[in-house]
């Protein structure tokens, strides 16, 4: 039996052949708040713009994805520059990672509510998540239309209660709209040392 989502993002991959999008703001504004190393995770990582930004950074990156032909992109990427990448095609809801396994994972512009637990369960005490994704408060189109893959309004800090927050970034409709960081909201938290 075929997977309609995996066979969806392999059409999108076998089109997208470059490497030229960049990291996630996320990643891209708060290098100084990662540890010097360490092995991280980036879920539904695409063609893991994050994970190598995060392997320039000193970091080890495990990429998984649903699709067989992002992840052999990113090998191939991986091998020809040399970076600590390494992508699987694997379905995080029905394979969630191992418990206390990483340093720090990375997720962007994916939203399963389902698998917050097992991102929660799969970081190291004191390890970090960085979260970027589309809000349902926005100011312009783009992203899912359908509002079940779209953050409510603070439901990002909700969704990690209990870590440390470092950086949220939700700024909705507030003030100028038409500058700021619009229609996502980020977040950067560290995971309690028990």
């Amino acid at each position: 039996m075929t997977d309609p989502t995996r066979e969806k993002w392999d059409r999108i991959y076998s089109k997208t052949r470059e490497q030229a999008v960049p990291a996630m703001a996320v990643v891209r504004e708060n290098p100084h708040l990662l540890p010097e190393s360490g092995l991280g995770l980036e879920l539904a990582c695409g063609l893991a713009a994050n994970s190598f930004a995060l392997a320039e950074a000193g970091f080890s990156m495990d990429a998984w994805d649903i699709s067989p032909v992002a992840a052999e992109q990113v090998n191939q990427h991986a091998a020809d520059t040399g970076a600590s990448v390494s992508a699987v095609a694997r379905d995080v809801i029905k394979q969630p990672p191992e418990q206390a396994h990483y340093d720090l994972v990375v997720v962007s512009h994916f939203l399963d509510r389902t698998i917050i637990p097992a991102i929660i369960n799969c970081i190291k005490p004191g390890g970090l998540v960085l979260y970027q994704t589309f809000t349902q408060t926005r100011v312009s189109e783009g992203g899912p239309s359908n509002m079940e893959f779209r953050l409510a309004d603070n439901e990002l800090l909700s969704l990690f209660d209990g870590f440390k927050v470092l950086v949220y970034r939700e700024e909705g409709l507030q003030g100028d709209t038409s500058k700021g960081f619009r229609n996502e909201a980020m977040l950067v938290a560290q995971k309690p040392v028990l």
